[in-house]
């Protein structure tokens, strides 16, 4: 008995920006970004691709291939830091959407690490009521939270949804198990500030303004740590090893943060699912897109033992091992 993933998908902005797009925007080219990051080209939101319409398209798509109706759906948790709006949620404006008139919703802000924090949620949840199904999606605008100016920001991002739904199963498939961490202590190294408080006695000092900014020399060091640590600690505890895993879909940080990834954990770049040059970094978006591509793809067999590991601003991080 396990609760498994039923049905991926994913939805992407029709615009999209190249390297060379972004040298007309910021001192920056082609080269440069490509070598530092591996990013070729990312998606950038327009007029009616809203963070909840991304979302919505997403989830329509994972609940088809899922053969499951809106009605089935119990709970709807959408990761994600670039909502339109403060409040309502995503997730409620995502309801309206799909009509999923049965659920409740709400957002999760765990950054990069969204969808994985969605994901140990759902498992949880549904542990706990077996006919539940549960609807995870990982959804981002970081084109509307990113200063243009900041070239070391700026080129790294980009907008995007992936969602999957998740219900229960009787046969040996499904969640093995999860690992999720976080560090409130390092928040300087990866932060955005929200609109600037109406209340003078509440104002945030040097507060620059609701933009992604980071540290990214130390975010990286934290990073592959971070990520290899979670990894390693999740398989012990099922007493698995690395040799066991047949793909590893990691956050799509940068191509840097995957290879050395990929050279600290000691497995072969052909176990690891990597999208980040057509995307770039869609932090909570990355990891449901990355294995809607790797699904849609067939590169993901009943049966498979599929890892995810991902770090976000928090710092959150953390992994999951399923069974497929």
């Amino acid at each position: 008995m396990g609760i498994v993933v039923l049905g991926t998908g994913s939805c992407l902005p029709k615009r999209v920006m190249s390297n060379v797009d972004l040298e007309s925007i910021v001192d920056t080219n082609d080269e440069w970004i490509r070598t530092r990051t591996g990013i070729e080209s990312r998606h950038i939101g327009g007029k009616d691709e809203q963070t909840y319409i991304l979302a919505s398209r997403a989830a329509e798509k994972a609940m088809v291939a899922a053969e499951v109706t809106p009605d089935q759906i119990g709970l709807i948790v959408v990761g994600t830091i670039s909502s339109h709006m403060q409040m309502p949620s995503t997730a409620c404006f995502v309801q309206t959407e799909i009509g999923a008139k049965n659920a409740f919703a709400y957002d999760l802000n765990a950054a990069c690490s969204g969808f994985m924090y969605g994901l140990d949620l759902a498992y949880k949840y549904i542990l706990a009521d077996h006919s539940m199904k549960v609807l995870v999606i990982g959804a981002e605008t970081l084109s509307s939270r990113l200063d243009w100016a900041d070239r070391n920001t700026c080129i790294l991002f980009g907008d995007g949804a992936g969602a999957a739904v998740f219900g229960f199963t009787d046969d040996d498939r499904g969640i093995i198990g999860t690992h999720m961490l976080s560090d409130g202590s390092l928040w300087e190294l990866l932060h955005m500030h929200g609109p600037e408080s109406s209340n003078p006695d509440l104002k945030v000092e040097n507060n620059t303004g609701a933009f992604i900014r980071m540290e990214g020399r130390e975010v990286f060091k934290h990073a592959v740590r971070a990520m290899e640590d979670s990894v390693n600690t999740l398989l012990a505890s099922k007493g698995l090893s690395i040799d066991d895993i047949s793909l590893i879909i990691p956050h799509q940080a940068n191509i840097r943060i995957l290879h050395k990834l990929v050279e600290r954990l000691k497995v072969t770049p052909d176990k690891v699912f990597i999208n980040v040059s057509k995307y770039g970094n869609t932090s909570a978006a990355s990891i449901p897109i990355a294995l809607d591509d790797a699904n849609s793809q067939g590169l993901i067999a009943e049966g498979d033992m599929v890892l995810f590991c991902s770090f976000g601003g928090g710092f959150t991080w953390g992994a999951a091992l399923i069974k497929w």
